[in-house]
């Protein structure tokens, strides 16, 4: 016999993945990046939750257009929205987005971004072995030429420098847009920041979960198209703000063990740094400010490196293995 009010029908399988995809006047990338979603080749069970804040262009019509084609395939999709005048951030919708799916892993996805085929099942993968992590991937920029150093440094991280340089201007090591992770981990780190505009919640939620021992890995194959354009949500965030974030992070995960250091850089950026550390930092910082500034070769680690990369031709590169550190341990980059 039927279990009651099961109507005889075997029950509906767990979703393993819900692909997660906040939207805000989104019409001119949305068709391609939903097609993206119905062109995976991943064979488990799959879902799109999409949150739609606040839109006032074409995009809630081109959602229900892409619900019905990705129903056809098997893809359940789950539609929350906004309907206020005004949009609540992208923390919010995603958050959003997340609470209303059900999958045992969470695929995010900007709505102007385009997976490959491949990209589901590839981080599914890892993802599986690896479940208090954030697993990420290499990308591709759109237009090609556009923030080629950081495009690179995305790209060409070890899996060392995943954890090493978190400190730098350039953000979370693996981007928000390739993050794939388990649910009960996110619900662990606590979701993200709903502030609003001008809110870092990818480095606040990246932050929070390295403070909580999260593991972070990144598949070396290009599973993602990532578009660079004047409407990101990411221009709305200054600088400054990222800057104390950071600084802040930074003392309490290396310099709190530190009893003495060095800043490599005697410039803007090096004196920066020392005028924004806390009292008791300041202290540690060695050779004391109003000494004279020392060669790199005849300043001891552990170093703060304030320089940035891959801007020298390779020369201060070359300077920094000479001296045979390791970084993590005698240096971490700051800049």
């Amino acid at each position: 016999m039927a279990e009651p009010g099961a109507g005889g029908r075997s029950p509906e399988p767990p979703v393993q993945v819900s692909i997660i995809v906040p939207v805000h006047n989104s019409e001119c990338w949305l068709d391609e990046c939903l097609k993206s979603v119905w062109e995976q080749d991943f064979k488990g069970t799959m879902e799109l939750s999409i949150f739609n804040d606040a839109s006032k262009d074409g995009s809630a019509e081109i959602i229900e257009k892409w619900k019905t084609k990705l129903e056809e395939v098997g893809v359940s999709v789950i539609i929350g929205n906004n309907d206020s005048s005004q949009p609540r951030g992208v923390g919010f919708a995603k958050n959003q987005a997340v609470i209303q799916s059900s999958g045992t892993y969470l695929c995010f996805l900007d709505s102007d971004d385009v997976m490959m085929p491949q990209r589901v099942r590839l981080q599914h993968e890892v993802a599986i072995q690896h479940p208090n992590s954030i697993v990420g991937c290499q990308v591709r920029r759109e237009p090609l030429d556009s923030t080629e150093r950081y495009t690179r440094w995305i790209n060409n991280l070890t899996q060392e420098q995943l954890l090493t340089q978190v400190f730098t201007s350039h953000g979370p090591t693996v981007v928000m847009p390739t993050w794939f992770c388990s649910r009960e981990w996110f619900f662990h780190v606590g979701r993200f920041d709903e502030g609003g505009k001008g809110v870092p919640e990818d480095l606040l939620f990246f932050y929070e979960h390295l403070q909580k021992g999260g593991e972070v890995f990144r598949v070396n194959h290009c599973l993602l198209l990532y578009r660079y354009h004047p409407q990101a949500a990411t221009h709305s965030v200054l600088e400054e703000t990222i800057w104390n974030h950071r600084v802040r992070f930074l003392e309490d995960r290396v310099l709190s063990s530190w009893t003495s250091f060095t800043i490599w850089n005697a410039g803007k950026q090096g004196k920066k740094l020392y005028r924004s550390l806390s009292p008791a930092n300041q202290k540690k910082e060695r050779p004391k400010p109003k000494i004279p500034v020392c060669h790199f070769r005849d300043a001891s680690p552990p170093f703060v490196i304030c320089v940035k990369l891959d801007l020298t031709g390779g020369a201060f590169e070359t300077n920094l293995d000479m001296l045979n550190l390791k970084e993590g341990m005698d240096y971490y980059h700051f800049n």
